[in-house]
């Protein structure tokens, strides 16, 4: 149970009611926003998430409705930024564009409320803290970069979710199972305030024992805040490696396949990767070794979620590989395979939208 309780807006229900589980379960109260039915449904049902746990065979499954602190609901015209002590930002960042969470980002602006981003893509305004980038040069990157300009950088941080998780097809929309049950690593805010609260939050879940019948277990997914601002780019050279390059120019793969399929091509494109973070100003210590990555990337047996989405027809996806390809240019690095990720992602997008995919 948490010393200090906060209350905590989660922007997306899908991946976002993995850390709303985990808050819960630590005595903290989480508001998922998401579309009606969703809403509906786990104010109705609750959440369900399914997670591995190291030495007991199957998965453990959370009930929302039988945890410490109150997990629920809400559309985006339901809830006030002002209200929570943190927001969450847990979807995909071509979702933000959208009215209602365009909204929510304005009002957690003016309310001068602490976000904390879940998102493969960092926002704008939290890379504006790296000493030394030019963001402007970076706008061409977003669906609409003019929804983060009005967001202080020194209220924005930035969360690696290495977490993977996903919703089975042939459950209901509350349902959740991790399949690969790593932490979420946190930068931390300019404001010592805000930091000591992601503090207080990570304590909470590392104190977290779940009844089993069995039991009381320890559950994996924690929250590390770390005391560097480059931590959560360490997730840049396993999206490059292992989820951009699921993308083919008419199919798609698994990220398993995509990693060892070419082992030596993904640890060129993996310490490129990491040499940009560290020309960036991370520490190599920051960063993932390629092996840890490689090894992890054994158990990803689906292709990632942009793959997923482009093969789907998405005329939008996250663009972290165009994030990299440009920031790259900018401090005269260029890598041909890297050229070809992006190349092929332009040109799916470009038939999605031309409606030929």
């Amino acid at each position: 149970m948490a010393s200090a309780s906060y209350n905590v807006l989660i922007l997306g229900a899908s991946y976002g009611s993995l850390l709303a589980t985990k808050l819960s379960l630590a005595g903290h109260n989480a508001t998922l926003v998401c579309l009606p039915e969703e809403a509906e449904l786990i104010n109705a049902e609750g959440t369900r998430v399914r997670m591995p746990v190291k030495g007991r065979e199957g998965l453990v499954e959370i009930d929302s409705r039988n945890l410490p602190g109150k997990l629920n609901a809400a559309t985006t015209d339901q809830v006030d930024p002002a209200d929570y002590d943190l927001m969450a930002l847990a979807m995909q960042e071509p979702q933000y564009r959208a009215d209602g969470p365009r909204g929510l980002l304005a009002a957690a602006a003016k309310a001068k409320v602490p976000c904390l981003s879940i998102m493969n893509m960092p926002p704008k305004t939290f890379l504006a803290r790296i000493p030394g980038l030019d963001t402007e040069a970076l706008r061409e990157c977003y669906t609409d970069a003019s929804i983060w300009d009005a967001l202080d950088p020194s209220l924005m941080t930035l969360v690696s979710p290495d977490p993977q998780a996903f919703r089975p097809p042939e459950e209901s929309l509350n349902v959740l199972q991790v399949s690969l049950p790593t932490n979420f690593k946190a930068a931390p805010f300019e404001s010592e305030q805000h930091t000591r609260m992601l503090r207080d939050i990570e304590a909470s879940i590392d104190a977290i024992r779940f009844d089993t019948e069995d039991g009381k277990v320890e559950l994996p997914v924690k929250l590390r805040v770390h005391d560097s601002l480059y931590v959560p780019l360490a997730k840049w050279a396993m999206l490059l490696t292992g989820n951009y390059r699921c993308v083919g120019p008419d199919s798609v793969r698994p990220i398993r396949e995509a990693v060892h399929g070419d082992v030596e091509t993904s640890r060129k494109v993996f310490d490129w990767v990491c040499n940009l973070c560290v020309e960036l100003g991370a520490a190599p210590e920051d960063l993932v070794p390629f092996e840890k990555y490689a090894n992890a990337a054994k158990g990803l047996a689906k292709p990632s979620s942009v793959a997923r989405a482009l093969d789907a027809g998405a005329r939008d996806v996250e663009r972290v590989d165009k994030l990299i390809h440009i920031l790259a240019k900018q401090r005269g690095l260029q890598l041909a395979e890297v050229d070809e990720i992006v190349a092929t992602v332009d040109a799916r997008l470009r038939a999605n939208r031309a409606g030929t995919a």
